[in-house]
């Protein structure tokens, strides 16, 4: 677990240049959720890239008022922590999308979520997996 911490943040070092810091997220949502077996309904790459996909997790979190994405342009990533707060970082090397998260070690009970509009332009894949069509 650490090393995978520490490979992380190397990852995360070696990258500045190319996080996604230099715009603001159109779309920023975020919540808690007491159930922590709805944590599973997160995508397993953190990446939604369909308006289906989206609605599905909407309705599995609650999220009421979930906004009209052009997925031709952007995609969501998503991300959970048991901490009370935390921050997603988006990272993309040669066109690879990595989604990290950083936050609190104060755990509590369920989890809280964070959703994010990300420009797609550029990226072409997920963890070294083509970019998903659904």
């Amino acid at each position: 677990m650490v090393r995978q911490a520490i490979a992380f943040m190397a990852v995360i070092l070696l990258a500045l240049p190319t996080m996604a810091e230099d715009s603001k997220p159109r779309v920023e949502l975020s919540g808690s959720i007491d159930d922590e077996s709805l944590q599973k309904e997160m995508p397993a790459n953190r990446v939604i890239v369909s308006q289906k996909a989206w609605e599905k997790l909407a309705k599995a979190w609650g999220i009421t008022d979930a906004p009209k994405i052009d997925f031709t342009k952007e995609i969501l990533i998503v991300g959970t922590w048991r901490g009370s707060q935390f921050d997603l970082m988006p990272v993309i090397q040669n066109g690879d999308l990595m989604v990290g998260t950083r936050g609190t070690k104060d755990l509590r009970p369920g989890f809280r979520w964070k959703v994010q509009t990300l420009s797609r332009e550029g990226i072409k894949s997920v963890l070294g997996m083509e970019l998903p069509k659904e």
